[in-house]
């Protein structure tokens, strides 16, 4: 497929495909999806937000099913829509047709004269919309999974499009243990709308994080080795609070089947909240990261192991508010310093030190932590630098 450039004099169109609504009670979440629409309509993009929903997942307040406007996953889809200013430039589907927001032959339409289809995830199945699309890019933001389930045979997400972009910013590099798949990729950073996360001094004397204990997927066994998720690194961060004298908060999604893991993070100085109480939308989730004084970011063992280089969304948003990160090593120390608003660790012992030296000199490092989201995570550089890239690299073929 031939290169796509947006007509000169204008950016052109985007249509950004994700499953915003499947767990829309999170803040974080939508803002993971939020950031990339939001950021494209500020570079003057005419951008366009879709997703779908099967009809047994519009379930009411019991996990009854029931009609799909009176589903509060899709309320709050249209609330989010409507707080920015989204109403006509989205559409959510159930069973292939519009529930919320521009009607499917409209939609269809703008995808056909789109510059390019982002679909996250490769989530958006539609058949309609995807025929539509003359260019049609996979944005990996859960690096490893999707790649590991295609060289086992188990899924290929990846399936029928035409240009790969993932956040694992070390694939294809020695040192990184993800598989390519045989596909060129394009890495990026997370970005962040700086204009909708300014600098914010004061709040509680205590470093949060937001997070599922364990998420979606499962662990993958691939060469021999097992890959899990952030329960599995958290467990070794149990004891924290009680090598630091600042306080220590989760907003964590963990179940009941966990609860021995819950009473351990407790009984070990963690302080836990309920994250859709805490930050279950996108102004609470805001309010809770710069209500606090910075982020321990403790990430899916999965990244940890492979060290493909995964940046939390979620830490962008902690550094552009003026609140220093101390995150684990995933392999991003290959991409970008640590030391000054953004410190690094491996080891509960090292976390702890990050911790302090946060503390002790708290003012010169938050002022670095905004510098940071300035010059690297920023929206506008991250996105115009995607959108060059997607659109001047010579595509690698669609794979079927």
């Amino acid at each position: 497929m031939g290169q796509r450039r947006p007509p000169r004099g204008s950016h052109g169109r985007i249509v950004i495909a994700g499953a915003l609504t499947q767990r829309s009670e999170y803040g974080g979440h939508v803002w993971a999806f939020l950031q990339y629409v939001l950021g494209y309509r500020r570079l003057g993009w005419d951008v366009f937000f879709v997703d779908q929903l099967s009809a047994d997942m519009c379930v009411d307040e019991n996990g009854r099913r029931c009609a799909p406007h009176r589903s509060p996953k899709v309320q709050r889809f249209a609330r989010v829509m409507e707080d920015f200013e989204l109403e006509d430039r989205a559409a959510l589907l159930v069973d292939g047709q519009t529930v919320v927001g521009v009607e499917k032959p409209r939609l269809v339409q703008r995808t056909r004269d789109a510059t390019f289809l982002l679909n996250v995830m490769g989530y958006l199945d539609d058949h309609d919309i995807l025929a539509a699309a003359s260019h049609r890019v996979f944005l990996d933001i859960d690096p490893g999974f999707g790649q590991m389930w295609r060289a086992l045979g188990l899924a290929d997400v990846f399936a029928g499009h035409d240009k790969f972009v993932t956040v694992g910013e070390n694939i294809q590099r020695p040192g990184c243990d993800i598989p390519d798949c045989g596909l060129e990729w394009i890495t990026t950073v997370p970005p962040v709308v700086l204009d909708l996360w300014p600098p914010c001094t004061g709040g509680r004397d205590v470093f949060t994080t937001i997070g599922a204990w364990r998420g979606p997927y499962g662990p993958v066994e691939y060469r021999g080795r097992s890959y899990g998720l952030r329960v599995h690194e958290f467990r070794q961060l149990a004891e924290l609070p009680r090598r630091v004298d600042v306080g220590l908060e989760a907003a964590l999604d963990i179940g009941a089947a966990d609860e021995r893991d819950r009473d351990t993070l407790l009984s070990g100085g963690w302080s836990l909240v309920d994250p859709q109480e805490g930050a279950g939308d996108p102004a609470t989730y805001r309010d809770y990261i710069q209500g606090s004084m910075g982020e321990l970011m403790v990430a899916k063992n999965m990244y940890v192991q492979t060290q493909g280089g995964w940046f939390s969304d979620r830490s962008a948003c902690y550094l552009a508010s003026g609140k220093p990160v101390v995150a684990q090593d995933t392999g991003w120390t290959h991409n970008h310093s640590a030391g000054e608003g953004l410190l690094s660790f491996n080891t509960p012992e090292e976390a702890a030190s990050a911790l302090r030296e946060v503390c002790r000199n708290y003012r010169r490092h938050a002022n670095a932590a905004r510098e940071l989201a300035d010059t690297v995570f920023a929206s506008d550089i991250v996105l115009e630098r995607l959108a060059s890239q997607v659109c001047e690299t010579e595509s690698a073929g669609a794979i079927t």
